[in-house]
């Protein structure tokens, strides 16, 4: 039976083990985190390539099916690549979004539109248009600071790109690292016979650290990921970068936050989830 102190959940019951004549109680700490990347880490220009290479195609290629589709550049607005892309794999958003609007031999046309939206976000990440959240290589650092092993399990094919090109400076980290050193595993971008919400990219990341999944961490910022850590048996710590507390409540995280500074490092360090 789990235990519940104030302020925050207990993740995981005591386990009770033998000491000389008696028992004494251990409580099992978190083994691991795994992190998404887009929207947790980076604010990556996914959601503007997304955006901008469906406007392309419909001012473009696509003009003579435009008026049969519910389409217009308004309407594809930051909600909407929250609910329908957000922590997906690439061709399952392309599809999303060209069903949601409507778009005639919606399957066929997905395929074009993943790939031009891929060639589109390299090219803005490229020429750096993103940027790294804040709270993010601090709360990574303390992660590794507690000893916890790291890994990163985004949908995105690029993360690893974005990982890679991100300098970080710290006392104990090797001079010249980047963010992508400090994590001990890295399964961005692998193709899985079913992405998120479906828990398999967390499930792969969990056995590769050599953890069992109900003593990881998952930090996430889409609903999808959410509903993916919580279907593979893991802890949920959701951010909400876009003020959407309650859809990531409602996924059930077992801790909303608006930024990863909020987070008790002390409570983390004793195996649960609290705000500081």
């Amino acid at each position: 039976m789990p235990l519940f102190f104030p302020g925050g959940k207990k993740i995981h019951p005591p386990t009770i083990a033998p000491h000389g004549a008696g028992f004494y109680v251990r409580f099992v700490s978190f083994a691991a985190v795994i992190f998404d990347v887009d929207g947790v880490l980076v604010d990556s220009p996914h959601e503007r390539a997304w955006r901008d290479t469906l406007d392309e195609l419909m001012r473009g290629p696509w003009a003579d099916i435009r008026s049969s589709t519910t389409y217009t550049p308004d309407r594809f607005d930051s909600a909407l690549y929250q609910s329908l892309v957000s922590g997906k794999p690439r061709d399952a958003g392309a599809l999303a979004i060209l069903e949601h609007f409507g778009v005639p031999l919606a399957a066929e046309r997905a395929l074009v539109y993943a790939r031009e939206k891929q060639n589109k976000v390299v090219a803005l990440i490229d020429a750096g248009k993103f940027r790294v959240f804040p709270d993010a290589i601090p709360f990574v650092l303390d992660a590794k600071k507690l000893g916890l092993p790291l890994a990163a399990a985004s949908s995105s094919k690029n993360a690893g790109q974005l990982l890679s090109s991100i300098p970080v400076q710290a006392p104990d980290i090797a001079p010249n690292s980047k963010l992508l050193d400090l994590f001990d595993v890295d399964i961005s971008g692998r193709d899985f016979p079913q992405g998120k919400p479906h828990p398999d990219i967390f499930l792969c990341a969990a056995q590769e650290l050599h953890v069992r999944p109900d003593d990881c961490i998952v930090v996430e910022d889409a609903v999808a990921g959410i509903t993916a850590a919580k279907s593979g048996g893991m802890h949920a710590l959701g951010v909400a970068r876009h003020n959407d507390d309650a859809a990531l409540q409602a996924a059930n995280a077992d801790l909303v936050v608006h930024s990863l500074d909020e987070v008790s490092r002390n409570a983390m360090a004793r195996g649960y989830l609290k705000a500081a």
